[in-house]
């Protein structure tokens, strides 16, 4: 895995969870709704601080496994999800999970474009789902992102990954200020900065921030999303740009 550390820093940091977060929930994994969580057995690789876990839960997931490499990511995850009896987290590497036939539901929310080998990751997560079971991912997008290719990754590639992450997290108020005063302004019809602009400030900052931490950060075009699960051994795999036109998310069935 790469910058867990890094993460492990902006999970800690920006820990709690917002009502607002459900609205990303629910594009990231659209079209699957509630009733496709309700009493299955989900496993959430690279849980981060637990945001996607807990509204699996909310939605009636019967059981839950969640994890994360980094031990305060970790700490963020089991306090946020805690009242829920059904849920449990571990410290775990994407690349060693070692269940096998297990869920019915496994998602990986923003965390596979950010690996160093995003195919042996999927095959331990198509290991772990059960025959017939649903695999789900959300990664970021080539197509409608080619400005932060070209303008924000080489930075992010070439300085600010490489900085220590107090300083960038700093250093991101010159990024996300600019940006919070333009999203109030904003009247535009792009549907992903009309949802920016009615997030808090300390969320547009973590967002800012998020994007220039990671050591690694795919931008993947439809046909390279889609292959992902396909080279996992997948089945009718469908590809979906969510209702905020943010991303891909690929499904998949084992």
């Amino acid at each position: 895995m790469a910058s867990e550390e890094r993460f492990g820093y902006e999970w800690k940091k920006y820990k709690n969870i917002e009502a607002q977060y459900e609205l990303q929930f629910k594009n990231w994994v659209s079209p699957l709704g509630p009733a496709d969580f309700s009493g299955k057995k989900v496993l959430d690789a690279g849980c981060g601080m637990g945001r996607n876990s807990y509204f699996a839960l909310k939605w009636g997931a019967g059981g839950l496994s969640a994890f994360d490499l980094d031990e305060r990511s970790v700490e963020s995850a089991k306090e946020n999800i805690k009242s829920f009896s059904q849920a449990k987290v571990f410290k775990k590497s994407i690349y060693e999970i070692d269940w096998k036939n297990e869920f019915d539901i496994a998602i990986s929310i923003g965390v596979i474009h950010h690996l160093k080998d995003p195919g042996l990751a999927l095959k331990k997560m198509y290991e772990a789902i059960k025959p017939g079971g649903t695999l789900l991912i959300w990664v970021y997008s080539y197509e409608g992102n080619e400005w932060i290719t070209r303008l924000v990754d080489p930075v992010r590639k070439n300085i600010t990954s490489k900085l220590p992450v107090s300083l960038v997290h700093f250093l991101s108020y010159f990024c996300s200020v600019p940006l919070w005063l333009f999203l109030k302004a904003y009247r535009g019809g792009n549907q992903y900065l009309k949802q920016l602009a009615g997030f808090k400030f300390f969320h547009v900052h973590s967002i800012v921030f998020d994007q220039l931490i990671p050591e690694v950060a795919n931008y993947w075009t439809k046909y390279e999303a889609e292959s992902l699960l396909a080279n996992a051994g997948l089945k009718d795999i469908r590809i979906f740009r969510p209702p905020n036109n943010c991303g891909w998310t690929v499904i998949g069935i084992k």
